[in-house]
């Protein structure tokens, strides 16, 4: 295994960083605290460029490139928003990106992929098919691959996130964030073990996709297994590189049901008046049922993003409603 990256890089990704993308801002609601007696400060991701943290992954690693290597282009595989997070930095930087997303991909997603200026590749939805349809891409372009999370210059990047919560907001006892792929909570445990210490760090995923908690407790890396969940950002099965910093400086993985991430998210939407996508409500889901003791305690939260399907959405409800 080779060494996790140190407090140095750490900080040089965030001044990397930090002239690009929006330092996001911390929110409180008196009513959650109320219902979870504790403390809970939220990091708003949505409020990032690109409605997403995946914007700072993909800036550490893209920055960190020489120039040379990066007038080929890149690539990637996503469902979204990392999509999004690669197409809008090539476009910064002026090269070519070369998108592969998944034919389920929400359609809010792939058009705003599309108006970065970057080239949709669809493919079926499996991870052989995306990393098979990425590599026809390398072949035929000679592109560099960003990898969605099983990256340490992805990790890196993701790690500013909680650098600035903690830099602003801390000392937490608990600072809690969804696991997909891992690449955010990788950087944000990495953060914490750097600038705190003294801080636990929760993974919170969906139980119905719920391969980060049986590989911790396992201690064994299990892939995920036909997901199911609205939590769409959260599909993906922890990388190699990731479940090593899980299994190193994660404290504990919980789970919440479907109807749980349902009712926080519109907890958020409602109280905090914020639009956030069904991922960045599984922490609060998992609090609100029990999962981790916060009574007394000051919790950070990080909220992945907002971008969420309106048109999926608004498609429940009939167009003469109320009339």
């Amino acid at each position: 295994m080779n060494p996790f990256p140190s407090a140095k890089e750490l900080r040089a990704a965030a001044l990397r960083c930090a002239p690009l993308i929006h330092l996001t801002p911390v929110l409180t609601s008196a009513t959650l605290d109320a219902m979870t007696g504790a403390s809970l400060f939220f990091k708003c991701e949505n409020f990032q460029k690109i409605g997403a943290f995946k914007i700072r992954g993909a800036t550490n690693f893209m920055h960190s490139l020489p120039r040379e290597q990066m007038k080929k282009g890149v690539v990637t595989h996503s469902s979204g928003n990392h999509a999004q997070a690669v197409a809008k930095t090539a476009r910064d930087l002026g090269v070519p990106a070369y998108i592969v997303m998944p034919e389920t991909a929400p359609a809010v997603k792939v058009a705003a992929v599309r108006g970065y200026g970057a080239e949709v590749i669809v493919c079926t939805p499996t991870l052989e098919a995306r990393e098979t349809t990425a590599q026809s891409v390398i072949d035929r372009t000679g592109a560099t691959f960003v990898h969605p999370y099983d990256d340490d210059r992805v990790i890196l990047g993701q790690s500013t996130c909680a650098q600035e919560l903690l830099e602003d907001y801390g000392p937490f006892d608990i600072v809690m964030a969804p696991v997909g792929g891992g690449g955010l909570l990788g950087g944000t445990a990495l953060a914490v073990h750097h600038f705190a210490p003294g801080t636990q760090v929760i993974a919170a995923e969906p139980a119905a996709a719920d391969d980060a908690y049986r590989s911790f407790k396992a201690r064994q890396h299990f892939p995920s297994e036909n997901p199911q969940t609205i939590g769409d950002g959260l599909l993906t099965s922890v990388g190699k590189r990731n479940f090593e910093m899980l299994l190193e400086l994660v404290d504990d993985v919980v789970t919440c049901s479907e109807a749980g991430i349902v009712r926080a998210m519109r907890l958020i939407w409602e109280r905090m008046k914020i639009i956030i996508e069904p991922s960045c409500a599984v922490p609060l889901a998992c609090i609100l049922e029990g999962k981790v003791a916060v009574k007394g305690k000051k919790i950070g939260i990080i909220l992945t993003g907002g971008n969420v399907d309106l048109d999926r959405f608004f498609s429940q409800f009939s167009p003469n409603e109320g009339q």
